[in-house]
């Protein structure tokens, strides 16, 4: 089922700017994507077996930009890679678990992703990825 934490996105203005201190950290800076149907550029940086995911918005109307109005930035999502995205949703949908999305779309290196809306997490925007549907996540 749920895999392992992929990673964890944090919302930024400069994607160049938040890198320094994982550089800092001796961390390897992945290369910048466009994801353009999330209206985001991203940078993965490797952890282990999971990430931190840098996110700009490209666009001012972009999910990432209007968190980052009214929350600022920061920590964004936790995503956790599963087997089988749709199977995934469909069991939550079952469930009665709030979604954002009823079907996958394609996130940071093709990665099938879709997320579950905060009200039905506790609160925590949770996004599901599967590496297998064409990516890395």
């Amino acid at each position: 089922m749920v895999k392992k934490i992929a990673h964890i996105g944090v919302a930024t203005q400069s994607i160049a700017a938040a890198s320094e201190v994982y550089e800092a950290l001796g961390m390897t800076i992945g290369r910048v994507e466009e994801v353009e149907d999330q209206q985001v550029r991203v940078v993965l940086i490797e952890v282990g077996e999971s990430a931190v995911e840098l996110l700009e918005a490209t666009d001012p109307a972009s999910p990432i930009a209007r968190f980052i109005e009214k929350r600022g930035e920061g920590i964004h999502h936790i995503a956790f890679e599963v087997d089988d995205i749709e199977k995934h949703l469909e069991l939550l949908r079952s469930r009665g678990v709030e979604l954002i999305d009823t079907v996958s779309g394609k996130g940071v290196h093709g990665a099938a992703v879709a997320f579950i809306h905060p009200r039905g997490a506790g609160g925590v925007l949770i996004e599901l990825c599967e590496r297998s549907k064409g990516g890395d996540a």
